[in-house]
Order: structure tokens, then C-alpha cells, then sequence
């Protein structure tokens, strides 16, 4: 899946398609913030303080690693991933891989590190990064 334009402004309004949207998982990326624009710099922003939950390391992906990753963005929505295989073009195959796996879309890459979004069906206001800094200024 392709890296979001990172200037670019993506409209979430309700009944609007996104790449935030994912047809198996309601409409909730519709309602995320109603009538308001999701930024890639505001998740990015949001992205910034947060520490990689997952690592994929030498041996690659595996089942095992996925389904962390699954239940990560589950639970959380936006996560980092950190990436330590051979050099950057293997790197950049494995985090295309790893959206397409797991239908999520990848906001940013910087070196090893990942940033991944994926809407929640039932987003948890106590674990989702989104929900939880929605009052960040610029959101």
C-alpha cells in the first residue's frame, strides 16, 4: 500500500470514502472525527511520542507476527513497528507487505521505524492513540 501525501488533507466526513476506510470495519473511520479532516501530520504528531510496539527482526515476518500486529492496531489504531531486516529496499518490502497483511496504511517511514493506522471497529477511548489525544491541539 502506498505512503499517504503527506501535505495532504484526507476528508472523513461521514458517507465519505478514505483510505482510512475499510468496508469490514463499519463505518467508524467515518464518524472518527465528524466533519473534521484527518491529517497525516496529525498523526504523524500523534505518532510522535510513541514507542514500537512490534519488532520485526532477521527472520522475518512469520503467522505469529502478524497477528501481533493485527491485535496492536486492534487495540491501539495507530502504532510504530520497528523493522530491522537487510537495507531499506527490503525494508520498505516488508512494511508494504505488512499493510497489505494487515489492510492497514502506512502514515510514515523514517529508518527502521514504521507508523501504521487502521480504523477500529469498537475503538477502546482508553487504548486508542486517536481517541486519547483528540484534544491535541491541530485535531
Amino acid at each position: 500500500m502506498p505512503a499517504l501525501d503527506q501535505d495532504a488533507l484526507v476528508d472523513v466526513s461521514p458517507g465519505t470514502q478514505s483510505p482510512f476506510f475499510n468496508p469490514t470495519h463499519g463505518d467508524y473511520a467515518g464518524n472518527l472525527m465528524s466533519n473534521q479532516t484527518l491529517d497525516t501530520r496529525q498523526l504523524r504528531a500523534i505518532a510522535h511520542k510513541l514507542k514500537p510496539i512490534v519488532t520485526v527482526a532477521q527472520k522475518g515476518l512469520s503467522e505469529t507476527v502478524y497477528k501481533e500486529i493485527d491485535q496492536a492496531l486492534a487495540r491501539h489504531e495507530l502504532i510504530k513497528v520497528k523493522i530491522v531486516v537487510g537495507d531499506r529496499d527490503l525494508r520498505k518490502e516488508v512494511a508494504a507487505e505488512i499493510c497489505e497483511q494487515t489492510r492497514s496504511t502506512l502514515v510514515q517511514s523514517i529508518g527502521n521505524i514504521v507508523v501504521l493506522f487502521r480504523a477500529a471497529r469498537q475503538p477502546d477511548p482508553k487504548l486508542s492513540n486517536i481517541l486519547r489525544n483528540k484534544n491535541m491541539p491541530g485535531l
